[in-house]
């Protein structure tokens, strides 16, 4: 199987979500719209496994490529941070005429579901946090972990960016995964031409500077802010994910008043593309009932 073969039936488009055009993996239709949110340097193809497992639930699905990310628009007059990622879902439910959505969001992307779910709660129906980042809690050396948490991430990232070859792309991803052997050419040649456009090499170093950073901080929820929360809310982790341990989302789940938490096995930061099984079994019929 590739990529495109997983997603066959789904269309990639652009939407204009405010000022910026947007890439979409689109699938399904009717109103019962979710959005799926990667992490920081990703883009849509990673959610290519899971995409008709949600279809399947009568869900409209749109995987997007948040600002600064993919083949969306990546400005250089923004900072890259959890409120402009917000501004971007709402400019993009505002585009697609959706008065909410389910959000699922991995890594920084879930960090913005929940950055969406916390300032423009109206818009939010249901939340996935997948793996996710943004979660300050109170305990100091966790705080401490997070801030660790975030300068390994973009460490690991920006060696990719300042020397982009297939090799060091391949490194990053493998990074990613419990095992090397998920990474495929394909995910490779994709990440690898996404590394190389002219405005990538242009706006990543700062976004890679900026969202896991200390300009990101002052944005990450923290234990009252997720206790404030009234949506829905399922944490799902992996038990070998390589950035914040599982029981910081654990712990989450038992703050957020409405929220449940799962562990995804055999799995590092990606379960959706290394289990997509697993995951899909787990979020798709929590999704739609």
């Amino acid at each position: 199987m590739t990529l495109w073969t997983d997603a066959l039936g789904a269309q990639i488009r652009y939407v204009q979500a405010g000022p910026w055009r947007t890439r979409v993996l689109e699938a399904g239709e009717g109103d019962r719209h979710v959005v799926l949110l990667s992490g920081i340097t990703g883009h849509v193809e990673g959610w290519t496994r899971n995409i008709h497992a949600l279809v399947a639930q009568g869900l409209h699905v749109w995987a997007i490529d948040l600002v600064g990310h993919g083949f969306t628009d990546k400005p250089l007059d923004v900072d890259y941070v959890a409120p402009t990622f917000a501004r971007h879902v709402v400019h993009f439910l505002d585009a697609i005429g959706a008065e909410k959505a389910d959000l699922v969001g991995q890594s920084l992307g879930g960090w913005v579901a929940l950055y969406v779910a916390k300032t423009y709660p109206e818009r939010v129906n249901r939340l996935v946090h997948v793996t996710g980042a943004g979660i300050l809690l109170d305990d100091e050396a966790r705080a401490q972990e997070a801030a660790s948490v975030g300068a390994n991430v973009a460490t690991a990232t920006t060696k990719a960016l300042e020397e982009t070859t297939r090799e060091t792309v391949r490194k990053r991803l493998e990074w990613l995964m419990l095992k090397p052997e998920t990474v495929t050419e394909e995910l490779v040649e994709v990440r690898y031409q996404i590394y190389s456009l002219p405005d990538s090499r242009q706006a990543m170093p700062k976004l890679v500077e900026q969202a896991p950073g200390a300009a990101g901080r002052p944005f990450m929820l923290t234990e009252a802010d997720l206790a404030a929360l009234p949506h829905e809310t399922l944490i799902v982790w992996s038990d070998h994910n390589p950035t914040t341990p599982w029981e910081v989302g654990k712990r989450a789940s038992d703050i957020i008043p409405n929220a449940s938490f799962e562990m995804i096995t055999d799995a590092g930061h990606w379960p959706m593309f290394e289990q997509p099984e697993q995951f899909n079994a787990l979020v798709a019929p929590w999704l739609g009932r």
